[in-house]
């Protein structure tokens, strides 16, 4: 059997995926697994021991369909479920389980706050898709596979940073409504018993400079690895760590899959889209109660009301989020 998964974008659904790959392997030990998916994600499944072959599409559609029409595929799995995903399983014309997102809901939800949200996480969802086929959740949680290559050398990192005796701030987030103010991220860090990362893209070096300077003034020993590393190398990073505290970002997806206690902060998006922390023990930091919120299923360059509430009243004293940051460091600190 010939099968092709089909999942475009972006890192932290590629990583939801995962557990779908794994059991589907499982079911069927020697099919040859296909992947489709942006040309520019194509490195965070290379290693990935479940898939025969990648797919990357790049701009246009039309080279692509004519290099997936000759493999010949048995079977179409569409976890992307957009218009171009339905256009091109309908050009290929081959059996296909489609993913039956809850897009109508979460307008609902957005528009009119009325939550009508199944509860469930999108994962579990996934496994709606290979009923048909007799294949069930085994629950182990998400998978990711950095390529050793790209562990950072003791060359690259601080002392501080050698042992898993440190905490990462992931500030990263595509959208500026998911991501917190450098203040309370400092507030964050004046507590914080353990050595920090910061982990981001080079779009988030500006940002990370203001946490590591505040930081480092109050004592703190900080590693600003923003942009140092490639998706690969961070992931490293956050495998050794003993805690992630991250937005509703890829790097929490892939914290997740090496099952690092994770302290997931959500702005303008809410835990009820389904994409919180799977299968590790996390603690959501949210402002509850905001008419204004969820204002968006994805995000806004800033934010639509001007006061950014949902970022700047996050209370980062609450006893329940040092309960868990510190529960989950315990190991570390004894």
């Amino acid at each position: 059997m010939k099968i092709l998964l089909i999942r475009f974008s972006s890192i932290g659904d590629i990583v939801l995926c995962s557990p779908v790959l794994r059991c589907l392997r499982k079911r069927f030990p020697d099919a040859e697994i296909h992947y489709l998916t942006k040309k520019k994600f194509s490195g965070l499944l290379e290693f990935n021991p479940h898939i025969n072959k990648i797919h990357g599409l790049e701009v246009s559609i039309s080279p692509m369909l004519r290099e997936l029409k000759s493999e010949k595929f048995d079977l179409l799995i569409d976890l992307h479920s957009s218009l171009r995903s339905k256009f091109l399983s309908l050009m290929l014309g081959k059996p296909t389980l489609a993913y039956q997102k809850e897009n109508f809901n979460k307008s609902l939800l957005v528009l009119f706050k009325k939550n009508r949200m199944s509860g469930r996480h999108v994962v579990d969802r996934y496994f709606d898709v290979l009923k048909p086929l007799g294949i069930k959740n085994d629950f182990l949680g998400l998978e990711f596979y950095p390529c050793d290559c790209e562990i950072p050398g003791l060359d690259e990192i601080p002392p501080f940073i050698q042992t898993d005796q440190y905490a990462v701030f992931s500030i990263g987030g595509t959208h500026s409504t998911k991501r917190m103010p450098a203040a309370k991220w400092i507030e964050i860090a004046e507590k914080m018993p353990v050595p920090i990362l910061i982990a981001g893209g080079r779009e988030d070096m500006a940002e990370a400079e203001k946490i590591e300077s505040g930081s480092k003034r109050l004592g703190k020993s900080v590693f600003n690895a923003c942009g140092k590393f490639s998706i690969g190398g961070s992931a490293h990073l956050v495998k050794n760590a003993s805690l992630v505290i991250s937005h509703d970002t890829g790097l929490m997806h892939i914290a997740s899959a090496f099952k690092k206690p994770v302290v997931c902060i959500w702005g303008n998006t809410v835990p009820a889209f389904g994409m919180w922390p799977y299968q590790t023990a996390n603690f959501s930091m949210e402002v509850s109660g905001l008419s204004c919120r969820p204002c968006s299923r994805i995000g806004f360059d800033q934010c639509p009301k001007g006061h950014f509430n949902c970022m700047n009243l996050q209370d980062t004293e609450q006893a329940e989020l040092w309960s868990f940051i510190h529960n989950a460091l315990n190991p570390v600190l004894d």
